[in-house]
């Protein structure tokens, strides 16, 4: 099978070094200094507390055109980047690819295969004028949902940090031949890799977390630990989670945690900050759209206030205008 990492950040690189190891034909798209480092040096994946083994030796390109159709092409760009490679993407895509989307929040797939949602509504703040299901196609997607950790060390080297779930599904909820074998594919490379009959459900799981602790945690400045040891922040987190959580339900999702054994599942990982907040502070765009802004859009669609996420949305906005005047992009 050949295989395409599109956006080889931290995840992208976990995930090419690992299928590269297991003896997978795997090529990467990235770019800048990382690019430069894999085509020189190779990629090196360090497990947390080990020492760096030998590189894996695979091809690395910022053009699609440089590598062809592919059988599988994983998306592991921050998913409010996705929309930018509508055009691009092209080249990589043959009758019979599969298209993975790893990304946080709201997939641009994601009314498609649901029968009671025949016309599709659009998400604008996600998929604007539909690019990405014209360009792709939904029928060639399958879910993803990710939960490990990493970390660029330095070009051309990725740290794993923890965790090694990659929950996988069809969006019509299927058992088909491909997801299993997309499966197959990533539990060859050591990763978790269970097929879900309801993707959707574990999409609203973690992004019920996610569209509370992210754009808090850009308000406060604050760890995953600080927020939820605060008692104010830790209300407004709650309080958060319970209106997300309402739209899950309202969508036929039954979510197998509550907002407090959300909470208390984060506690472990509390030294942590939000990899919106680690964005914010080092001065790169953030994952607004598909984690925030698509959650209150399905809000509108669905008939149920968020009014506390959108009052931090909006605090959100403030603080990225005040920080693009400081010269911080947002």
């Amino acid at each position: 099978m050949k295989i395409c990492v599109y956006g080889c950040g931290a995840i992208g690189s976990l995930l090419a070094a690992r299928l590269a190891q297991s003896g997978a034909e795997v090529c990467v798209l990235a770019r800048g200094a990382h690019l430069h480092a894999m085509q020189s040096d190779g990629l090196t994946l360090i497990a947390d507390k080990e020492s760096a083994p030998d590189p894996v030796r695979i091809g690395a390109s910022a053009s699609p055109a440089d590598f062809g159709e592919q059988d599988v092409v994983f998306l592991t760009m921050k998913s409010h980047t996705v929309v930018a490679i509508a055009n691009d993407i092209e080249p990589l895509l043959g009758a019979n690819t599969v298209v993975v989307t790893t990304g946080n929040g709201l997939p641009w797939w994601y009314f498609y295969g649901i029968t009671d949602n025949p016309s599709a509504p659009e998400l604008t703040s996600v998929d604007p004028e539909r690019k990405l299901w014209q360009a792709i196609g939904p029928e060639r997607a399958i879910g993803c949902v990710v939960y490990p950790a990493a970390r660029i060390e330095s070009p051309g080297i990725v740290r794993h940090v923890f965790g090694d779930r990659f929950a996988l599904g069809e969006p019509d909820g299927s058992s088909s031949t491909r997801v299993a074998t997309v499966a197959k594919l990533l539990q060859s490379a050591g990763f978790d890799a269970p097929v879900q009959v309801d993707i959707r459900t574990e999409i609203w799981t973690k992004l019920i977390a996610n569209a509370a602790y992210n754009p808090v945690s850009v308000v406060t400045g604050q760890t995953l630990g600080e927020m939820i040891d605060d008692p104010a922040t830790h209300r407004l987190l709650l309080t958060i989670m319970e209106e997300v959580t309402g739209i899950a339900h309202a969508l036929q999702c039954d979510v197998p945690l509550t907002p407090l054994e959300l909470i208390d599942a984060t506690r472990p990982f509390g030294a942590h900050k939000t990899s919106m907040l680690q964005d914010f502070e080092a001065g790169r765009s953030l994952e607004l759209g598909p984690v925030v802004d698509a959650v209150i859009e399905m809000a509108g669609l669905q008939g149920i206030a968020v009014d506390n996420l959108a009052k931090v949305r909006l605090q959100v906005s403030g603080i990225l205008g005040r920080a693009t005047v400081n010269g911080v992009s947002g």
